[in-house]
């Protein structure tokens, strides 16, 4: 089906399509799930509801950045290949062997992961939430069941990001509508089943499902070749995926103290109700990113083939166009997410008290404004093949976890928020230093061969 031309005009393909569709069902029934939240769940239970998604991205601790490297080494090899009529893959042969044996790698890198995942977060968990005094019934069967489909989920996850790094996007992106839609649906009936903190289970029981059908369904002919050995050349570990693995290893670890550290601070040192508020604030703002990020986001395997193919001029237009759409429906989206709150408080809404106060909420939305067009620049990077953003990783993410614990244990969410909004700044400015330089560097034109017979 062919999309009108006023959304192709504004880079909107079947991808950002499904990829915008996801994120609006969940911003439109957003709401509707934080009242179920706010009436069936105590202030307590949806500040350990919050906890337990922070808890849960633990997972950055063990699977160590791959999938990024996944995506953008995948579509490399992608450049060379296709699906034919039935599914498969077809194309040259090295480049199929080679994104087999990436395959193969990977795969068993997530099993191993996986069980670690829920073996470690399972047991800090419960020594975690031991110490709030909540009762056993209330929270240690949810909170394991919880880290076991996130564990299982973790080991589908270099399946679905091959199948993304080969620009399978619009198929990925219509499976998470339909997740999307899913997960709300069961959410919405086990809440008013009065499930309380199950009903995070059973939401993701769903976002399981998805990823299996994707895998065992849709894609299982694309999958046949990764069941034996490559039958040509292999992806060589140590050169072409380690060097990119490690530095995004890191990046992902002390990006945890960044997005990850703001509940169980508010949780330890403030209380489960104003835990439930800053999940609540985060959860809003993520939403919106998710949708601004759809325009870049859906176009990273097509900016990984541009590269490989060095057509620097069609990557740097179409990156300049899709971050301008992205940066606008993040800073008009934020916009109007603080007045929509601030007439809720106004007329007196319960609803608002459910997010954090006018101010520290201000300033999280203004670092995630900011936040945008670092993001945009990241994609862009990564999209070589590179990580050059391994310094900067480490100083936001000391510092704004330093920022958490200093001023968030002692000023609360007014304190977490000005210090993570200074840390956003200060980073946005030298990350876009190095991707100015960085894109001077890496697109200089190859050295012109030598005449012939030259030694």
């Amino acid at each position: 089906m062919s999309l009108p031309v006023w959304l192709r005009r504004a880079e909107v393909d079947r991808a950002v399509v499904w990829s915008i569709a996801a994120r609006a069902l969940q911003a439109l029934l957003g709401p509707l799930t934080l009242v179920l939240i706010a009436r069936t769940l105590s202030p307590a239970l949806q500040g350990y509801y919050y906890t337990f998604a922070s808890l849960v991205a633990l997972q950055s601790f063990v699977e160590l950045g791959l999938s990024v490297v996944i995506v953008n080494v995948a579509s490399h090899e992608w450049g060379s290949l296709r699906l034919d009529p039935l599914g498969r893959i077809d194309g040259d042969v090295q480049a199929r062997s080679r994104l087999v044996s990436l395959g193969r790698v990977v795969f068993r890198w997530y099993a191993a992961a996986s069980m670690v995942f829920i073996l470690a977060v399972g047991a800090a968990g419960l020594a975690f939430f031991s110490q709030g005094g909540g009762s056993e019934g209330e929270w240690r069967g949810p909170w394991m069941a919880q880290v076991v489909l996130a564990g299982l989920s973790l080991c589908l996850l270099p399946a679905t990001s091959i199948l993304e790094g080969c620009n399978q996007v619009a198929s990925i992106q219509f499976f998470r509508f339909l997740q999307a839609l899913g997960s709300t649906a069961a959410m919405w009936t086990a809440l008013l089943l009065g499930a309380g903190l199950w009903a995070g289970v059973v939401s993701a029981a769903v976002l399981l499902l998805r990823d299996l059908s994707l895998v065992l369904i849709r894609y299982r002919r694309f999958f046949v070749p990764f069941l034996k050995p490559p039958e040509a050349g292999r992806m060589d570990w140590k050169t072409e995926i380690w060097p990119m693995q490690w530095r995004l290893a890191v990046s992902g670890l002390f990006g945890y103290l960044v997005f990850s550290l703001f509940n169980p601070v508010m949780f330890r040192y403030h209380g489960a109700v104003v835990a439930g508020q800053m999940g609540m604030t985060l959860a809003l703002t993520n939403v919106l990113q998710a949708i601004a990020g759809a325009w870049v986001q859906t176009r990273v395997p097509s900016f990984g083939i541009l590269v490989a193919k060095r057509d620097f001029q069609t990557l740097d237009r179409s990156f300049f166009k899709l971050s301008a759409i992205s940066i606008g429906v993040m800073v008009s989206g934020l916009a109007a997410l603080w007045f929509g709150v601030a007439a809720l408080r106004w007329m007196g809404h319960p609803l608002a008290d459910r997010v954090l106060p006018p101010l520290p909420f201000g300033l999280f939305l203004a670092a995630a404004a900011i936040l945008q067009v670092s993001l945009c620049e990241t994609l862009y990077l990564r999209a070589h093949r590179q990580e050059p953003l391994l310094g900067l990783s480490v100083f936001m993410g000391t510092a704004v976890g330093g920022c958490t614990f200093l001023l968030g244990s002692r000023y609360g969410p007014v304190g977490a928020a000005a210090g993570y909004l200074a840390v956003v700044v200060i980073c946005t400015v030298w990350e876009t230093g190095i991707w100015f330089r960085c894109r001077r560097e890496w697109h200089q034109p190859l050295p012109a061969p030598g005449p012939a017979g030259n030694v």
